[in-house]
C-alpha cells in the first residue's frame, strides 16, 4: 500500500514566490540578473585566484573553492525557477525534485564547513604566524576540503534515502521556489517521525558545529589582535580576516532569519520569500565583499580583466 501511495505523485507543483500573473516578469528579471551576476562574480574570483600566482596560498585557494560551492549551489535552484516562471508551469518531476534536494543540501553544508575551515585558516595565521605555512600545507587545505565534500554528500545522501522511503498522496503543492527538504516531510503521508528527529539531529551538529568553531577561531583571534601594540598592526591582521567575517555574518544571519521565521508564525510563502536571502542573495554578495575589502583580489581581478580585453 506505501509503495502504491508513493507512485501516486509522479510530480510535485512549486508555487513559487507569488502566483501574481503580473509580477511574473519581474521576478524573472530580478532573479535572472541576480543568478547571472552571482555566478559571473564567483567566477572571477575563480580565475582571478587562478591566475595570480601570488594568490596561491590556502586563503584563496578555500575562497576560490567557496566561490564554485556558491555557483553550483544558485545553480540548483535558481535556473529550474526560471524555466518554470518562462513556462508558465509549476511543475518539477518527483525524481527531480528529490535531486534538487539532495544537491541542494550537499552545497549549503559545503558553503558551512567551508566558512568554519577559512576560519581556522584565519586562526592559524593570526594566532601562529610562524607555523602557519607548517601547519596549512597543501597536503591539509586538500584533506580539508575532502572531508568538508565527503561529510556534505553522505549528509545529503542520508536524507535523501530517508526521503525515498516515505509516500505521499493527493496533495503535491509545495509553497516554495524550489523543493525544499521541511517542505517536502510536510506533503508526506507516511510518518515522518524518524526523517523530522535526524533534520533536527543533524542541524545541530553541522549547524551549531561549525559555528561554535568559527566563535572559537574569532575569539582567538581578537584576543591576539588586542596584544598587538601599534593601531596600524591592529589594522592590518583585521583587514585579513574583516571579509571573511563579513560573509560569515551575512550566511548565519541569513540561516538564522529564516530559522526563525520557520519557527514562527509566519505563512510557507513569507518563509519563502525570507529563503532567498541565503539562497540567492549571499552567494550573490560574496565576491563583492572580498573584491571590495581585499586588495590582493582588487589586484588580480584588475589584471585579469586587463589582460582579457587586451587579449580581445
Amino acid at each position: 500500500m506505501e509503495s502504491e501511495n508513493q507512485t501516486e505523485v509522479s510530480e510535485f507543483l512549486l508555487l513559487g514566490l507569488s502566483e501574481d500573473p503580473e509580477l511574473q516578469p519581474l521576478l524573472f528579471g530580478l532573479f535572472l540578473s541576480m543568478y547571472l551576476v552571482s555566478v559571473l562574480g564567483n567566477l572571477l574570483i575563480i580565475l582571478a585566484v587562478s591566475s595570480d600566482s601570488h594568490l596561491h596560498t590556502p586563503m584563496y585557494f578555500f575562497l576560490s573553492n567557496l566561490s564554485f560551492v556558491d555557483i553550483s549551489f544558485t545553480s540548483t535552484i535558481v535556473p529550474k525557477m526560471l524555466v518554470n516562471i518562462q513556462t508558465q508551469s509549476k511543475s518539477i518531476t518527483y525524481g527531480g525534485c528529490l535531486i534538487q534536494v539532495y544537491f541542494f543540501m550537499v552545497f549549503i553544508c559545503m558553503d558551512n564547513l567551508l566558512l568554519t575551515t577559512m576560519a581556522y585558516d584565519r586562526y592559524v595565521a593570526i594566532c601562529h604566524p610562524l607555523y602557519y605555512r607548517v601547519i596549512m600545507n597543501p597536503r591539509l587545505c586538500g584533506l580539508l576540503i575532502l572531508l568538508s565534500l565527503f561529510i556534505s554528500i553522505m549528509n545529503a545522501l542520508l536524507h535523501g534515502l530517508m526521503l525515498v522511503h516515505l509516500s505521499f498522496c493527493t496533495d503535491s503543492k509545495i509553497p516554495h521556489f524550489f523543493c525544499e527538504l521541511a517542505q517536502i516531510l510536510e506533503l508526506a503521508c507516511s510518518d515522518t517521525l524518524i526523517n523530522n528527529v535526524l533534520v533536527y539531529l543533524v542541524t545541530s551538529l553541522l549547524g551549531l558545529g561549525p559555528l561554535s568553531g568559527i566563535i572559537f577561531s574569532y575569539t582567538r583571534i581578537i584576543s591576539s589582535i588586542l596584544r598587538i601594540p601599534s593601531t596600524g598592526g591592529k589594522f592590518k591582521a583585521f583587514s585579513t580576516c574583516g571579509s571573511h567575517l563579513s560573509v560569515v555574518c551575512l550566511f548565519y544571519g541569513t540561516c538564522v532569519g529564516v530559522y526563525l521565521s520557520s519557527a514562527s508564525s509566519l505563512s510557507a510563502r513569507k518563509r519563502a520569500v525570507a529563503s532567498v536571502m541565503y539562497t540567492v542573495v549571499t552567494p550573490m554578495m560574496n565576491p563583492f565583499i572580498y573584491s571590495l575589502r581585499n586588495r590582493d583580489i582588487k589586484g588580480a581581478l584588475r589584471k585579469l580583466i586587463s589582460g582579457m580585453s587586451s587579449f580581445s
